[in-house]
């Protein structure tokens, strides 16, 4: 569960993080997380999470939104019967939690602009 989210930073199951990460849908989580075109986000840059089989991937596009999702990603994951939902971190963080419980969740978030 991720109890927090604010500009540069995440809470997730106690724990605090300062840069951006990938949750997995087993629970483990990838520190210091980039993607290749900075502010785009491509399948490549979350590969092992689109493996790991999820039934949704939530996309946390930082505080303003400015990550996008590539319209390939998209695709990839059409294929895939993998839904995306990319939203504003904080609301990303949101549709997670409730989402969590639900089905399985795994997520990506850009903690800043």
């Amino acid at each position: 569960m991720i109890e927090s989210y604010a500009f540069g930073s995440i809470v997730v199951d106690g724990k605090k993080f300062t840069s951006d990460l990938i949750i997995y849908p087993d629970g483990s989580i990838e520190t210091s997380w980039w993607r290749k075109a900075g502010h785009r986000l491509a399948s490549d840059d979350i590969g092992e999470l689109i493996i790991s089989g999820p039934d949704v991937i939530i996309a946390g596009t930082g505080s303003s939104g400015l990550m996008k999702p590539e319209r390939e990603l998209k695709k990839v994951l059409q294929q895939k019967g993998i839904q995306l939902i990319s939203a504003p971190s904080k609301k990303a963080m949101k549709i997670y939690n409730d989402l969590l419980s639900k089905k399985n969740v795994g997520a990506c978030f850009h903690l800043t602009c």
